[in-house]
């Protein structure tokens, strides 16, 4: 008897039990922890501690809301104002950490198309022919991965610009003398540096490397990603908003805007914290995952790596150094904690992104309309003004890490 069931042992210990994948919300979804006790047990979260982050959150944006999972359970998930699990807004910046993923499918599955990956030049004829003739002829030297990390030189009107850490004053870049179509607007983004030689936030540069994605798999992004990613993890409703000022863009905004379910949204945050895989299939190359998930040699200006902010610096001070994350205008954001086994999604969106007219998607829900006179303003005695969208990011983060039970 003691043989065998040191024989079990030993099994469980060889042959792991495989992790756990959620059927599509319309059979079933995630499986779900209800009570406190539950909770601490099995989800190892303090529910009051989730709360305290909730209420936080509330400060932060006028609709949301925080939907966390932990060993494989949706373990909290609440909304406040508007938001609601079946709301689709404009989730802004966040679009480009979908960009980024799309790309290292893409790499992997037309390897021969574009042998050097990250490494290949893309300003020529072979992968933006509509670039030529190229007005800075520094763009011959952009990278993929100098698009992806924010280091190509690429700048708008407003960001800050940073070399190795510091930030360098520079002239704001020319305003377009004429109206430019969506793709060239990216493509004759002005440089202020070499690439490689600075960090700059730049939304034209995620979209021109969904340009090159589109020269590869021959589709939009919204089309590769829905056959790539949506529909093998079963996603509900989901698309991009499109609609601006009563015309519809022509192509899939690379620099962001993808609307996605609350539930759908931690759906990909679970598919990196499990390196791509969902369930048997592999649907992002794990060597990419690794590649957000830590610094790039293509960045070494700040913590930002092919779309995602990470924290191996420990810039954000209560939660571990492998964890990453991507964020978006008005507070939003997904997150990554590998060594927590964490996954979670911070809803934050005005009434204009959770607008129909700018989506396609309609409100299917009882509209909450409490917050309708919301407005940012001193909070705590800690704050003496509007809790910034970064810092609420960061501190949400912290207060979610703070609920796990040591």
């Amino acid at each position: 008897m003691r043989l065998l069931i040191s024989l079990v042992v030993a099994a469980s210990v060889a042959f792991p039990a495989e992790p756990y994948f959620p059927p599509p919300d319309s059979q079933g979804g995630w499986r779900t922890l209800k009570s406190a006790a539950e909770i601490r047990n099995t989800g190892g979260l303090d529910i009051d501690r989730l709360d305290q982050a909730f209420r936080y959150a509330q400060m932060t944006s006028q609709h949301g809301g925080i939907v966390v999972v932990r060993h494989g359970y949706l373990v909290y998930e609440k909304y406040f104002g508007k938001a609601h699990r079946e709301s689709h807004p404009d989730m802004a910046s966040i679009g480009k950490a979908y960009a980024s993923i799309a790309v290292g499918i893409a790499l992997a599955e037309k390897k021969s198309a574009i042998p050097d990956g990250l490494e290949q030049k893309v300003f020529n004829a072979t992968y933006l022919p509509e670039a030529l003739p190229l007005a800075d002829p520094r763009k011959a030297d952009i990278k993929l991965g100098h698009l992806l990390s924010m280091s190509s030189g690429m700048r708008e009107s407003g960001s800050q610009t940073f070399v190795r850490g510091v930030v360098v004053p520079t002239d704001a870049p020319p305003r377009p003398t004429q109206r430019q179509d969506q793709d060239q607007a990216a493509l004759t983004t002005p440089l202020w540096t070499s690439p490689g030689e600075g960090y700059t936030y730049s939304s034209q540069s995620t979209h021109v490397a969904t340009i090159v994605l589109r020269h590869l798999v021959g589709m939009e992004l919204q089309r590769y990603l829905d056959e790539k990613l949506a529909k093998p993890m079963g996603y509900g409703v989901w698309g991009y908003a499109l609609h601006r000022n009563g015309t519809t863009l022509p192509h899939t905004p690379g620099g962001g805007s993808i609307a996605v379910r609350a539930t759908d949204a931690v759906r990909f945050a679970y598919l990196l914290l499990h390196n791509g895989r969902w369930g048997k299939q592999q649907l992002v190359p794990t060597d990419y995952i690794a590649m957000c998930a830590k610094p790039s040699s293509y960045n070494p200006h700040s913590p930002f790596s092919l779309m995602f902010e990470v924290n191996q610096d420990g810039h954000v001070i209560g939660a571990p150094k492998d964890a990453f994350f991507k964020s978006g205008a008005g507070g939003s954001a997904l997150y990554v904690v590998p060594s927590l086994d964490l996954a979670i999604y911070k809803m934050a969106s005005s009434d204009a992104q959770l607008a129909p007219e700018l989506t396609g998607l309609p409100i299917t829900y009882p509209v909450n309309g409490s917050r309708d006179d919301w407005k940012p303003g001193p909070h705590t005695q800690f704050h003496d003004g509007p809790i910034g969208g970064d810092d609420g990011v960061r501190r949400l983060l912290e207060m979610v890490v703070a609920a796990v039970v040591k």
